[in-house]
């Protein structure tokens, strides 16, 4: 499968990396263009490479991986033919340490990307996580790491179930795109949570 990132630093590297493992391929994308790409997806190796972020957003899943300041303007114009977008943003004002929790009333930020990228369908996932985390195993003494899923179409929040169970997570799915997603992004109770399952999960 072809994956998407739009947005190409730490936290997107890191799922190119999970996906790049298991067999898939990533085009990255950022603001700056391709060519400011080259040396990252050279690091990446096969099956990575770098386009724009149009070329990204035509993949048939996507992930959004941008500072939350940035998200209107790096939907804007993008167009959505029944794409998939994992929405990876949390609501913050600046970038790194410097930053501020973002007022978004109460709405997820999910509900709000959704009404930026008409045409796509949202799930949110992986915001959860820190990028060391992402990088590192996520199987640990026998037990997965959780990551946690919402959406309001149930066809894509399963394809994105897929996927994040094929990285080797264990997957929990936390209803639509604003309960669940208030209770996994910054704020909400399992914001930054490193959870592991033992076991085997049964529907």
């Amino acid at each position: 499968m072809e994956i998407g990132t739009i947005g190409a630093g730490d936290f997107a590297q890191a799922f190119a990396k999970r996906a790049l493992k298991i067999g898939h391929k990533v085009k990255l994308s950022n603001n700056r263009g391709p060519e400011s790409l080259r040396e990252i997806v050279n690091q990446l190796g096969p099956g990575a490479m770098a386009v724009t972020k149009e070329e990204a957003a035509a993949c048939e899943i996507v992930l959004l991986a941008v500072p939350w300041d940035n998200v209107p303007e790096t939907l804007a114009n993008l167009q959505w033919q029944n794409q998939i977008l994992i929405d990876g943003t949390n609501p913050f004002h600046g970038k790194a340490r410097n930053f501020t929790p973002a007022n978004v009333g109460n709405l997820s930020t999910s509900q709000l990307v959704a009404a930026l990228a008409p045409g796509a369908r949202v799930v949110k996932a992986l915001n959860n996580m820190i990028v060391a985390n992402l990088e590192a195993d996520p199987v640990v003494n026998g037990a997965r790491r959780v990551a946690f899923i919402s959406a309001d179409d149930e066809d894509a929040k399963k394809r994105v179930e897929t996927l994040l169970e094929g990285f080797g997570y264990s997957v929990i799915d936390l209803g639509n795109l604003r309960d669940g997603g208030l209770m996994q992004q910054a704020g909400g109770p399992l914001a930054g949570r490193d959870l592991f399952e033992k076991g085997e999960r049964h529907e």
